[in-house]
């Protein structure tokens, strides 16, 4: 095939928009009669229906990505099932793929000339890479940061999960799926200071 298409991938905190920038980015294929779709993965159940939804209000249809899922296959059957080799596919929560889905998004680029956006997560609450996120770092074709701004007025790299408290929680399972009430995006140095508060929080009780 001639057309080349690319793997790209926009990370940031949580907050940053991401998710409206993706919906922002279908609607705009829409308008100009773009083939595109949209998909997600199931894991993120805020939402009992499939679709992509930003904080912001705005919504759209999307296919899931289940744990099983051939991404590969699952483009391959709809582009002979419909004749057409869509121009994009924009996948949210993209952090949550597997190392070897995000090796399928990349052979549906090369095999087909599909452009393939993820946008997701860099790391988890306790500042570990997520699986897809890393791959997506090692082999996507061109790679941006959503930037956005802490409390301080430091750019934001740490999703800091909370509980109801406010406390920074350090321990627990690496995907916790929640929004504002459970994570709060902040920098480096902030999420250090408030990590220190927490011990001490935490060293009072136990000595009272």
């Amino acid at each position: 095939m001639n057309r080349r298409g690319k793997l790209y991938f926009r990370y940031g905190t949580m907050g940053s928009a991401k998710t409206a920038l993706l919906l922002t980015t279908a609607y705009n294929f829409e308008e100009r009669g773009m083939e595109y779709m949209c998909m997600k993965p199931v894991i993120d159940t805020r939402d009992k229906e499939n679709v992509i939804k930003s904080r912001i209000g705005i919504k759209r249809e999307c296919l899931w990505i289940y744990q099983d899922t051939d991404l590969y296959e699952l483009a391959k059957n709809i582009y002979e099932e419909t004749l057409i080799v869509k121009d994009w596919i924009l996948i949210d929560e993209a952090q949550f793929l597997s190392r070897e889905q995000v090796d399928q998004l990349a052979r549906i680029v090369d095999d087909y000339g599909s452009n393939v956006v993820c946008y997701g997560l860099r790391t988890d609450f306790q500042s570990n890479m997520f699986e897809g996120s890393k791959r997506l770092f090692e082999i996507a074709d061109s790679i941006d940061e959503v930037k956005s701004t802490c409390s301080c007025g430091r750019k934001t790299i740490i999703n800091a999960r909370i509980d109801k408290d406010g406390t920074v929680l350090t321990d627990g399972n690496q995907v916790e799926i929640g929004g504002d009430d459970k994570y709060i995006a902040m920098c480096r140095r902030c999420w250090r200071n408030r990590r220190l508060e927490s011990a001490e929080k935490n060293s009072l009780f136990k000595n009272t």
